[in-house]
């Protein structure tokens, strides 16, 4: 993990210790298995047209990843328990697509490269576009993944315009639906956005606490709340008084770690897309996905520690301007905002935070 001892000017970034976890080891050959759900959102890659030329992008293989002597997954295998409804995996599920394809590559590298049983981290990811797999298996050969096809279809006449247009990507959506997509037995999910690196073990962020509540992240009560909505959304009751009963706090949802049992129960995903349909004729609020995660969850969220999401490195939402590190521990850094590290370090105009991505950075660009 990293410890920032110094946040003031742009020193932050010189000011970070790393260490290392000791155990850089490898996985069993890859899992790249799609999901038989047939839903109405999710249909096999094999019936769709691929829509990416794998020749447009080429990455370096990463490094073989091995379990520390104490992971428990090799007497887990001997027991024949190998698939994804493995109790002693850890789920996270990131969303891969042409535009993140280079972050969410050094997001996986990180988790992989801190964690000491990396044979037991299970990666869910989310495609709206085919032919991705075979990228992400030459990368990692001995990754245990799995690839869910989302149907743009499902969430387009339900997206609102916003402040940006990478807002509105139908993919960004796609986690909503996790508690479908993925298997019934995996029952818990560590949700990661593609724009971040992790720098500690990823099993302590899975092994948090939710308590009675169906997701945690770390809160940051003293934003101002209000500003996420609008004008109109406050000035009616019936819109407003959802929060008269809570105390909402702002949340990122680019870090979550997900009950996908009580979700399943609750019927989570019906109620954002309720939300979301409101917002269609009555626009209540301008950003992309987060506003229905608050109006369903704020005040009803498990608080995580600060350290697993340092955000808000990307800048704002126009701009993209350097930022820097909140004093304290970390262990994820999300570069959340309009400024991606990997644009910022070809264009040879970095912030100086992006240096602390880009050695998880595994792209080469074939011609």
């Amino acid at each position: 993990m990293f410890w920032v001892t110094k946040f003031s000017g742009f020193f932050a970034a010189a000011m970070v210790m790393i260490v290392l976890s000791p155990s850089l080891q490898s996985f069993p050959p890859a899992e790249a298995i799609r999901s038989s759900h047939l839903e109405s959102y999710l249909r096999f890659p094999s019936q769709i047209t691929p829509t990416v030329p794998l020749n447009r992008f080429s990455f370096r293989k990463a490094p073989v990843f091995r379990n520390a002597g104490e992971c428990t997954s090799n007497d887990r295998r001997i027991l024949g328990k190998t698939g994804v409804c493995d109790p002693s995996l850890v789920h996270v599920a990131i969303t891969v697509d042409v535009e993140y394809l280079r972050g969410s590559i050094a997001a996986v590298h990180s988790i992989l490269h801190h964690s000491r049983c990396p044979e037991s981290v299970f990666f869910h990811f989310l495609v709206s576009e085919t032919n991705l797999e075979t990228l992400v298996r030459s990368t990692f050969p001995q990754l245990k993944f799995k690839v869910y096809y989302f149907d743009p279809e499902r969430v387009r006449n339900i997206i609102s315009t916003s402040v940006r247009q990478a807002l509105e990507q139908p993919l960004n959506y796609a986690r909503n639906y996790l508690a479908d997509l993925l298997e019934p037995c995996v029952s818990r999910v560590i949700y990661l956005d593609s724009d971040l690196v992790v720098v500690d073990d990823i099993s302590k962020l899975w092994s948090t606490s939710l308590g009675s509540k169906t997701i945690g992240a770390p809160e940051y009560c003293h934003a101002n709340f209000t500003k996420y909505f609008t004008t109109s959304f406050w000035s009616e009751t019936r819109f407003s008084g959802t929060f008269s009963s809570r105390k909402p706090c702002y949340f990122n949802t680019g870090v979550m770690v997900i009950d996908l049992k009580k979700w399943r129960r609750v019927g989570y995903t019906k109620r954002i897309e309720k939300w979301m349909d409101i917002q269609k004729t009555n626009r209540i609020y301008e950003l992309g996905s987060l506003p229905p995660y608050l109006l369903v969850f704020a005040g009803h969220v498990a608080p995580i520690e600060h350290r697993w999401n340092q955000h808000g490195l990307g800048g704002d939402n126009v701009k993209g301007s350097c930022r820097d590190l909140h004093p304290g521990p970390v262990s994820l850094l999300h570069w959340s905002g309009s400024g991606k590290p990997w644009l910022r370090l070809d264009s040879k105009e970095p912030c100086p935070l992006d240096s602390l991505w880009a050695p998880y950075d595994l792209y080469g660009f074939s011609s």
